[in-house]
Parts: C-alpha cells; sequence; structure tokens
C-alpha cells in the first residue's frame, strides 16, 4: 500500500513538471512595423492622460528632416481590445484602477509582443507614471520592433563579399541592396525606393582619430565632409563642386552606444549637398576597433525628397547593428 501511494504521487508529481515545461502556443503577432495600438478609454484619451501618451509615445524623432513620431498610434477603447485586435505586436494599456503600477508584459497574446502596462488610482497618477516610465516601455518596444524588422529581412540575404574582403566585417544585408561603389578603405551600398534611394557607406579612420573630447562634434564634421567631398559627388553644376557635407545649420547629435559588444558613437544628423538644394538624414556609428586598431564607421543616410524618412532610417539602423567584426 505505501509503495503504491509512492508510485501515485510520483506519477502527479511528473505529469505537474511537464504541464509546466509544455510550451503553450501564441499565434503570431501582427501590425505595422513603428505603429503602436494604445489601448484605452475615450475619455482619457481625450485628455490630459492622452495628451501626456502623445508627448512621449509620438514624440518627433531626432535627426530626421521634418517632424515624424517615434510611433504612429492607433487608439482604440478596452471594449474593442478582443480577438484578432490583441495580437497586435506593440499595445500600450492605459486605465485608471485600483492600483498603481506600471510594467511591460512579453508575449501576453501573441508572439513576438510588448504589452506596455500603465495603471494608476487617479489621473495624477497616470500622469507621473507615463512620465516615469514612458522610456522603458519604448525602449521595450523599439527593440523589439528592430529585431521584427531584421527578421523580415533576414529572409533574402545578399551573399555580396566585399565589405569582407575591404574590412573584414558583414551585415546581415538584405539581398535588395547591391554595391555600387567600391574603393580603397571605402564600400558605398545602395538600393533604389520611390523617389531615392537608402546608402550605406562604410570606412576606417586611424585608431587615434577623435583624441580631444572638446572637439569631438567638430572632427566628426570634418571627417564626413572630407569623405563626402572624396566619394560622394553631387549632381554636375558648371563652375560649382558638388558633394555630400554635414548640414551647417545645426550640428548632429551624439550619443554612447555599443555595437557588436563594442563601445561606439552614434551619431544623428542632416547631410546636405554642397552647392546644391538636396538633403536627408544620416545616422553613423563610429566603432572603436581597438584590435585593428582603427575607428571603424558605418553610415546610413536617405535621399527621399517630399517623403517621411522615419521607416527608411530605421531599416538602415536594424541593418547596421547586425554588423559582424571578424
Amino acid at each position: 500500500m505505501k509503495n503504491t501511494i509512492i508510485l501515485l504521487l510520483l506519477i502527479l508529481l511528473g505529469t505537474s513538471c511537464n504541464d509546466k515545461n509544455k510550451k503553450v502556443y501564441k499565434p503570431e503577432s501582427v501590425g505595422a512595423l513603428n505603429t503602436l495600438a494604445v489601448v484605452m478609454d475615450n475619455e482619457l484619451w481625450e485628455g490630459s492622460v492622452g495628451d501626456k501618451v502623445r508627448e512621449h509615445f509620438a514624440e518627433p524623432l531626432i535627426g530626421l528632416t521634418w517632424n515624424e513620431p517615434q510611433f504612429n498610434l492607433e487608439h482604440m477603447p478596452v471594449q474593442v481590445f478582443t480577438g484578432m485586435t490583441r495580437l497586435r505586436r506593440s499595445v500600450l494599456f492605459v486605465s485608471l484602477d485600483s492600483v498603481d503600477i506600471a510594467h511591460v508584459k512579453t508575449d501576453l497574446y501573441a508572439t513576438p509582443q510588448k504589452v506596455g502596462v500603465l495603471k494608476g488610482r487617479t489621473k495624477e497618477e497616470l500622469i507621473d507614471n507615463i512620465d516615469n516610465y514612458s522610456d522603458k516601455i519604448i525602449a521595450s518596444i523599439r527593440e523589439t520592433e528592430m529585431e521584427e524588422t531584421q527578421r523580415r529581412f533576414s529572409r533574402s540575404l545578399s551573399q555580396d563579399k566585399s565589405l569582407e574582403e575591404e574590412f573584414g566585417i558583414s551585415f546581415k544585408l538584405p539581398s535588395i541592396y547591391e554595391v555600387g561603389k567600391r574603393e580603397d578603405n571605402f564600400v558605398w551600398i545602395d538600393r533604389e525606393i520611390p523617389k531615392g534611394t537608402m546608402n550605406i557607406i562604410v570606412y576606417a579612420m586611424p585608431g587615434n582619430s577623435f583624441s580631444q573630447d572638446s572637439t569631438f562634434v567638430g572632427d566628426i564634421v570634418k571627417m564626413r565632409d572630407s569623405i563626402g567631398k572624396k566619394y560622394i559627388p553631387g549632381p554636375d553644376i558648371p563652375n560649382k563642386t558638388t558633394y555630400m557635407a554635414t548640414e551647417k545649420a545645426f550640428a548632429p547629435y551624439v550619443f554612447p552606444a555599443e555595437i557588436a559588444g563594442i563601445k561606439a558613437a552614434e551619431v544623428r544628423g542632416i547631410w546636405e549637398i554642397q552647392n546644391y538644394p538636396m538633403a536627408g538624414p544620416f545616422l553613423s556609428f563610429i566603432i572603436n576597433d581597438d584590435k585593428n586598431n582603427r575607428k571603424l564607421i558605418i553610415e546610413a543616410f536617405t535621399f527621399a525628397p517630399a517623403t517621411n524618412k522615419r521607416d527608411y532610417m530605421f531599416e538602415l539602423e536594424a541593418i547596421l547593428k547586425t554588423i559582424q567584426i571578424n
């Protein structure tokens, strides 16, 4: 009898463990890139709480030629958030409640999925939570959007070896991109888009470049302008020299970053064509490649006049962040 009871307990324990280890199926998430479903009552959305949500989650991105929000916001009342609507990849849930909480849930209804949850007992608590926790939620959602972008373009990758042969690096580069120019210490890759092009350039500088913090931004501008003058010409204009330079009216933004596990500087700003009315956004990563005694510069820029450029630059950033340094 005692042995029978022990056997039954072992069977129950094993069944329990199997249930815990069993992977629960979640449907695949849906939704346009950089689009956030905001679930909240109409009264909140139309008042001060909604204003605060828009202030943070639809804040204009820096480094673009005109204001574009970091997320397109699609508001829906709570009663609409059912069925297929719950499968949205990026969700923000905002509500008055009996608790005061703010957190991010992963793969709650679908996969991949991020659901930012902001609750408060009063509108004032809700606004405080939005102010205090928006950055964390935005970073989490943005990471998921970046991974989704990379997953989509990884379906068909370029087999070109120019970057590996010239710099000992590689990207997960969509096959639609092609090498347009390759010279000593310079590779230019691009793809055509409606009304313009998306571009990636790579080059290297000596390891001791940018040694003075006080002149760092100025040195970046000088470097970019010299590379543009040498390798990236503008349209042929009689009696004028045209080339890609850094926009003169505003200094680029510089942030600390990490790429492929290596410290780097992230630079965002506007490029322009010297002596010609043409401009657009750029993103550079200056990587401290100490093992190879160099500063490796990987840069993306878009030319797309009279067109929103946020999603183009987001795709280019996603490509740059797949870099592997051999």
